[in-house]
């Protein structure tokens, strides 16, 4: 039984800058979000730097490299220019993500097992340049065996399909999901690989995930930034670490 600790919970600032960029102009800042995600006891940032650039910009990346102590996650695609940018940047970590311009928001994982000759080189270049490499996939075997093939220290399992089912009241369809989460989780460390989880959760659906066994971080984003509306962004990051330390039967001082 590998022993089980609350994941520390990586707080994403994108849609501080999606309401930034809607009307132009320098607020709300999304580097200001990471200063409070800091003090609030966030264990690390996260930022995707997309194409189109909707959301967070490559001035944004600078600035939070120069002015954030906590570790830097940069969400990419594997593009040529964005592994200019994080060679440049060098990021404490990088998570290979899958993006189309047209998509909304990230639609599951990358499909590590159908492209492993093109991804290959940027993993070998970004581990070479000090950044921590991982890939966002769905908790499938060839994917994680794929993952296991290029030598990545760490996958995040998407977690998405699980929360929209949980959202819609699909319980018997969610816990088929979380058990596929788990058993790709307990595959994936037993590969050495390390375990983070993100993307779709709320204080409602969080806890589940932060019960998987050795899942060490979760990233979180639009939700937070949404319930900061409500009760602010503090308020918001506290509660959730709150959820996420409690998920395992510990209280958070």
């Amino acid at each position: 039984m590998i022993p089980h600790t609350h994941p520390r919970l990586g707080v994403n600032i994108d849609h501080v800058a999606t309401i930034r960029n809607a009307r132009g102009g320098d607020y709300p800042d999304p580097v200001k979000a990471a200063h409070m995600a800091a003090k609030t006891g966030a264990d690390g940032i996260t930022a995707h730097l997309r194409e189109d650039r909707r959301h967070i910009t490559d001035r944004d990346i600078e600035r939070l490299g120069a002015e954030i102590d906590l570790p830097l996650n940069l969400e990419m695609a594997a593009t040529e220019e964005m592994l200019r940018i994080a060679l440049r940047a060098k990021p404490h970590a990088a998570c290979i993500v899958p993006e189309k311009r047209e998509e909304r928001t990230t639609e599951g994982g990358l499909d590590v097992a159908s492209q492993v000759d093109h991804l290959a080189p940027f993993v070998d270049a970004l581990k070479s340049n000090g950044t921590r490499v991982s890939l966002f996939i769905e908790p499938a075997q060839n994917q994680l065996e794929a993952a296991v093939s290029l030598g990545v220290p760490v996958v995040e399992l998407h977690t998405g399909a699980y929360a929209d089912a949980c959202n819609v009241g699909l319980q018997e369809k969610a816990m088929q999901i979380l058990q596929s989460l788990q058993a790709g989780a307990a595959w994936g460390q037993n590969e050495g690989l390390e375990i983070h989880a993100g993307h779709g959760l709320t204080f409602d659906t969080v806890q589940p995930i932060a019960r998987i066994p050795g899942v060490k971080e979760l990233n979180i984003g639009h939700f937070l930034i949404s319930e900061a509306i409500f009760c602010g962004l503090t308020d918001a990051i506290s509660h959730m670490r709150k959820l996420i330390a409690e998920a395992d039967g510990r209280s958070l001082s």
